[in-house]
């Protein structure tokens, strides 16, 4: 079951994460996760420019370790950045400590305080730790770009159909998601336009009102 909008009931359980900015007029915040990656981050960068977009760009460490210069030129083009661990570290099966270590690693990189977990999984002792650093960044729409076996008519209908103001899309800027992604953004850019949507990044400086301190 692919799984497009977050239940309601894990949402509210899980509401020390952002999923949504909802009571934004107008405004949605694209992301794209996995990156920097060649030839695929430039060209969303291209596209974005054209479509007078700006979004938010979780990267990791390890492809910024890799790219340094597309790195840059997400920052030099007006967007904002995201922690995505360094090794797209799965929490599930990791510690507390080594979880950290591997955002720590990605954080020496990538100047943000905004953070995705990979997978978009997470226990509660991490999510803690987490938020003494971070703002846990998480979606309300997820494209489902990378699945290879969805077309990228599917994965245009899965943002076109669930989109609403406020609402934090999912893309990846990968190898694996660059098929569904040529095909997919560049319409889900002409439809948010068309409709009259602000497309915003989330200030990699943090959320404001928010202390990254857990009791």
């Amino acid at each position: 079951m692919l799984i497009v909008r977050p239940p309601s009931l894990l949402t509210r359980a899980l509401n020390r994460m952002t999923w949504d900015f909802y009571g934004e007029h107008r405004n949605v915040y694209l992301t794209f996760d996995d990156g920097p990656t060649p030839m695929i981050t430039p060209w969303v960068l291209d596209r974005l420019g054209e479509a007078d977009a700006l979004a938010t760009f979780f990267c990791l460490g390890r492809n910024v370790d890799k790219h340094p210069e597309i790195y840059r030129q997400i920052l030099a083009r007006g967007h904002s950045v995201g922690n995505h661990s360094y090794s797209h570290l799965k929490g599930f099966r990791s510690t507390v400590g080594r979880y950290m270590d591997d955002i720590n690693l990605a954080g020496n990189l990538i100047s943000s305080k905004l953070f995705r977990p990979p997978y978009g999984r997470i226990f509660p002792g991490q999510v803690k730790a987490v938020l003494q650093h971070y703002d846990i960044i998480m979606w309300d729409v997820l494209s489902i770009d990378y699945n290879t076996g969805l077309t990228g008519e599917r994965v245009l209908q899965n943002v076109t159909r669930n989109v609403k103001p406020g609402s934090i899309i999912v893309f990846h800027d990968s190898e694996k998601a660059s098929e569904n992604l040529f095909f997919a953004l560049p319409r889900t850019l002409e439809f948010l336009s068309d409709k009259g949507y602000r497309m915003l990044p989330i200030p990699a400086e943090g959320l404001p009102g928010r202390e990254h301190m857990v009791n």
